[in-house]
């Protein structure tokens, strides 16, 4: 009878296991579905990813790197601890989704030359810079980063990791919202060379919104050409620099703050021209803005208001929600 107890019970145990984990498959099926809601990547006929084909779970490496080459919609749940070393190439109309707890490490998205992607609720780490960035988007089109945890490893060199999220080559109608980055070196970057003007003017629109910058080094983002939205965002720590306006650029930030930084909260250096910024509702928390005044304003953004938490409130509610939250 003890042997029967003893099985019965790991019976139990095993059964309510899997039923957490299909419970925690199905939410993540559930949110994967959603369409890109916020910002630039609402316009030119709105981000949906992969809704209108199948959902698959990828447990490793290579299942992920097939998933996100196979042509035609698909959501792909990531589930588990991934470790490797790759650049995954993601096609059209792609949904990736990290079930909960689920990461990866050593392991990269490049979305380059394709349109329609969704990246949200992933936890991405230590992406070596051969590997190129966390997140790399070329000369893509309506792309949606969402709540993802991004981050590399400060005792390591600033150049062994590229960015975590890198947006180039005149990609367009790209929103990065609610995620965290942090502990590296080059956080962002919107447009990637000075000398890239023919592609990247009048494209990089980018709309940043609910992100935190916890200890990073500089890009927070770094900005050349774009034209650049960013609100209810919070800077905490960063080590050289935050916001750096170049070539042109044009930058509204909202609504947002920066503590714990140092002296140059928005500024402009290393090109041969300056950007521009307005800020509405900034906090600089003792750091300073160094840029001439711009033209963007909230007035001629095409898209739905995002309605601002105030500067006052974004150190008490971003970070509660940036990462993998969902």
């Amino acid at each position: 009878m003890k042997l029967a107890a003893v099985l019965s019970s790991a019976a139990f145990a095993a059964a309510f296991q899997h039923g957490r984990l299909d419970n925690r498959n199905e939410v993540a099926r559930r949110q994967a579905s959603e369409a890109c809601s916020i910002g630039y990547c609402t316009q030119n006929g709105g981000t949906t990813g992969g809704a209108a084909g199948e959902t698959v779970t990828v447990t490793d490496v290579d299942s992920l790197v097939n998933a996100a080459e196979q042509e035609g919609p698909l959501t792909i749940i990531v589930s588990g601890a991934i470790t490797g070393a790759a650049k995954v190439h993601v096609s059209a109309n792609k949904t990736i989704y990290g079930e909960a707890g689920s990461s990866l490490t050593g392991v990269g998205f490049y979305i380059r030359r394709t349109s329609n992607v969704i990246v949200r609720n992933m936890k991405i780490a230590k992406v070596e810079a051969e590997n190129g960035d966390a997140i790399g988007i070329d000369g893509s089109s309506n792309v949606w980063v969402d709540h993802c945890d991004l981050s590399g490893d400060l005792n390591r060199g600033k150049d062994d990791y590229d960015g975590l999220v890198d947006i180039s080559h005149g990609s367009e109608w790209v929103t990065v919202s609610n995620t965290y980055f942090h502990d590296h070196w080059k956080a962002s970057l919107v447009g990637h060379s000075d000398s890239n003007a023919a592609e990247d003017r009048g494209a990089l629109h980018v709309t940043y919104a609910g992100n935190h910058f916890y200890r990073t080094y500089s890009r927070a983002p770094l900005v050349r050409f774009g034209t650049v939205h960013i609100v209810n965002t919070f800077w905490d720590t960063l080590l050289a620099s935050g916001v750096n306006c170049r070539m042109g650029a044009q930058v509204l930030i909202q609504s947002s703050a920066f503590r714990n930084c140092s002296q140059d909260a928005v500024f402009f250096a290393d090109s041969p021209e300056t950007g521009y910024a307005v800020l509405e509702d900034v906090d600089l928390g003792g750091s300073r803005n160094t840029v001439p005044a711009g033209t963007l304003t909230a007035s001629s953004l095409p898209y739905a208001p995002i309605p601002a938490l105030g500067s006052a409130a974004v150190a008490g509610a971003v970070p509660s929600s940036a990462g993998q939250k969902l």
